[in-house]
């Protein structure tokens, strides 16, 4: 059979089901990733936990799955449906050597493949595990174990997850408000997670998109592409309410649109956060991605706080975080990290808490809570298809090299009152320009130039 090796990722693996994803390869991935996680846990009996979304191949590629990993010797807990956030909690929470969530996240609904952490929720991404997996998967030789690994089926874990995450982080909700909030779960995985973190809240949750259906019929599962958002926007506006909230399709990104049904920019909603989390641990550091998003960086060292650049990436910013210790992390995507005392994942839990707390205590409308933090204008992420990224990089590098130059993640080139990212996709011939500045005209002036030189 033959593999295409574009299936993985930096970040995870993915592709196609029945076409660059199969059966018998999820099967590989799982003796691969038990012969991975078993040469860092020499002479323990493996468990690993397993989980899925409501696309229409999850359950097939699960069976698969485990099928793998338990032929390999591991034992597996298969908690089912669950979010990807999930999937990060239970593996860290009940002490599991490893976890895998079978999903695609945000792509359409052709697309599956598997987001893998080890003990703690400590990433597997591309230089730390993924690469290995594939040459195992491409060579389909594996050892033979002592004994098959037996299967366990828990369900229900959420309660404890998001009872134990609220009280590490000693969360009150007794002050909320009771405050209208309309969720466009767009029949994904939100659907499970969002009912049990508003359990013990007064607010009002009206619910868009609320059945779990694969072929995800109301839009894409995908927030960060604006268009998906407009149902959300819509709504928030016809029902008056305080906030929105758009999940993406495997729950771990999350956006919030205002009162206004504007969108909440993610540097300014990360921003906010890490000034919360920065009255609980003072002078931390805070680790947050590349890609323009200036006022993150002024809200962290308002407060006294450290504010570390990172790689693109949400297993990247993790591997950061862990690095730094740090008990919060966020990137511009819209995933946010916390640090609880069994591990540092994704809590969209800990996220919509302490926002709503915010907005409880400052008790005037979002939009009024956002607007002194809109003073940087951006460009959005711009991708433009070319044929050398690398060489175009060079060109950039050469055309501005009297800015500051950063390469940590592609190029980064900053003035005074502008400042931008171009980077290369890890997967297409792509280049992805973000670019911020301090005026509406300056930002649209400079954009434009740039995606000349790009596009040249």
């Amino acid at each position: 059979m033959q593999i295409n090796p574009s299936i993985f990722k930096s970040y995870d693996i993915r592709g196609i089901y029945s076409d660059t994803l199969t059966d018998d390869i999820a099967y590989r991935i799982g003796r691969a990733y038990v012969t991975l996680v078993q040469s860092e846990n020499q002479g323990k009996q493996l468990t690993i936990l397993v989980s899925r979304d409501v696309r229409l191949s999850s359950q097939s590629l699960s069976q698969y799955l485990i099928k793998g990993l338990t032929d390999q010797g591991a034992n597996v807990v298969d908690i089912g449906l669950a979010s990807t956030p999930t999937m990060y909690a239970a593996t860290s929470y009940f002490g599991h050597n490893g976890g895998i969530q079978v999903t695609a996240s945000h792509n359409p609904k052709e697309y599956n493949g598997f987001k893998m952490v080890r003990a703690h929720a400590v990433p597997v991404s591309g230089e730390t595990g993924i690469t290995f997996i594939r040459d195992l998967v491409i060579k389909n030789v594996f050892s033979s174990p002592a004994n098959i690994g037996h299967i366990e089926t828990k369900i229900n874990v959420l309660p404890e997850l998001l009872k134990s995450q609220q009280n590490e982080w000693q969360v009150n909700l007794d002050n909320l408000k009771p405050l209208k909030i309309v969720i466009d779960a767009a029949n994904a995985m939100g659907i499970l997670d969002y009912p049990e973190i508003l359990a013990d809240t007064p607010c009002e949750l009206i619910k868009l998109n609320f059945e779990l259906d694969g072929n995800f019929p109301a839009h894409q599962p995908d927030p960060l592409d604006e268009k998906n958002l407009v149902p959300l926007q819509e709504a928030v506006k016809q029902h008056h309410a305080d906030l929105g909230i758009a999940p993406d399709g495997d729950g771990d990104r999350v956006f919030f649109v205002d009162n206004n049904g504007d969108l909440i920019r993610q540097e300014i909603l990360r921003g906010l956060m890490a000034q919360i989390v920065l009255k609980k641990f003072p002078g931390s550091t805070v680790c947050y991605d590349i890609r323009p998003g200036r006022i993150t960086r002024d809200m962290i060292e308002a407060v006294g706080g450290k504010a570390v650049v990172t790689k693109v990436g949400h297993s990247l910013i993790k591997e950061q975080m862990i690095r730094e210790n740090s008990p919060f992390s966020g990137e511009s995507s819209g995933h946010y990290f916390f640090r609880f005392s069994y591990g540092s994942f994704e809590s969209p839990a800990m996220l919509v808490w302490q926002f709503l707390n915010l907005i409880s205590t400052q008790n005037k409308p979002v939009s009024d809570i956002i607007a002194p933090y809109k003073i940087y204008f951006h460009s959005g992420e711009i991708n433009s298809t070319i044929a050398d990224p690398k060489a175009k990089i060079e060109e950039i590098k050469s055309k501005y090299s009297n800015g500051q130059t950063n390469l940590l993640d592609g190029v980064t080139i900053e003035y005074d009152n502008w400042w931008f990212n171009v980077r290369a996709s890890n997967t297409e011939p792509l280049l992805r320009l973000n670019l911020e500045a301090k005026t509406q005209k300056l930002m649209e002036e400079k954009r434009d130039e740039i995606l000349v030189l790009i596009r040249s």
